[in-house]
């Protein structure tokens, strides 16, 4: 049987009092990979707000990663965004800091105090999306796309159950797109459930997978074309 890591139940979104999403029922089962997608406006970044936490569930049931999205406290929040991975157009990375320190903030933040340890792990992610030796070298040196695989490496710093990549390669050129796409398909292929919210429909046809679709204030599965 598969595992649902999300799950949603007639399930409705607000964006403060008004209602962005309505009767919502999703399942991701660990190891998939899905796309949401949706013109702009449509409720994606809302989706993804509430799964992590930055809008509260009010209507309908929800849980993500052992966590009830219904009764999601704020004093809880830090410990579900641990167990998720999450990826930003604009990268968040620190300007004035390298970066391994980027990365070495995020396991202080989250608890880790062995320095060895630490150092280790910042390692195993850099070297995960091929960024080994860009470690000591600040944001502004590094290309978009160097950026973006840096904020891949954060996200998986705390081994994820799920990554929610919300538009990662939105600010990407098309080459510099499918690398990153790469970077997640391996990622994926090694045992990471993703969601990603995209607008970038070539992605999609190069690498087909499950994919919701945010339309109508509503969120259903869209059945892809063979060929």
């Amino acid at each position: 049987m598969p595992t649902p890591i999300l799950e949603l139940k007639n399930a409705s979104i607000y964006q403060g009092d008004s209602l962005v999403l309505s009767n919502v029922n999703v399942e991701i089962n660990k190891g998939d990979f899905v796309y949401l997608i949706g013109k702009t406006g449509t409720g994606k970044s809302s989706f993804m707000k509430t799964l992590y936490g930055d809008l509260p569930l009010t209507e309908g049931e929800g849980h993500i990663v052992d966590f009830d999205l219904k009764t999601l406290k704020e004093k809880d929040i830090p410990y579900l965004r641990r167990k998720l991975g999450v990826v930003f157009q604009d990268f968040k990375l620190l300007s004035d800091s390298t970066i391994n320190e980027n990365l070495l903030f995020v396991l202080r933040a989250t608890g880790w105090k062995d320095k060895n340890e630490m150092n280790n792990r910042v390692e195993e992610v850099l070297s995960k999306v091929d960024m080994k030796t860009k470690g000591f070298k600040y944001p502004h040196a590094l290309s978009g796309g160097e950026q973006q695989r840096v904020a891949i490496a954060r996200a998986l710093l705390n081994n994820p159950e799920l990554i929610l990549a919300d538009e990662p390669t939105g600010n990407l050129d098309p080459q510099t797109s499918i690398e990153v796409m790469e970077v997640l398909q391996e990622i994926n292929k090694n045992g990471n459930t993703i969601l990603m919210a995209t607008h970038d429909y070539a992605l999609l046809l190069k690498y087909p997978s499950k994919t919701l679709k945010c339309d109508d204030s509503q969120v259903f599965e869209v059945v892809q074309r063979k060929g």
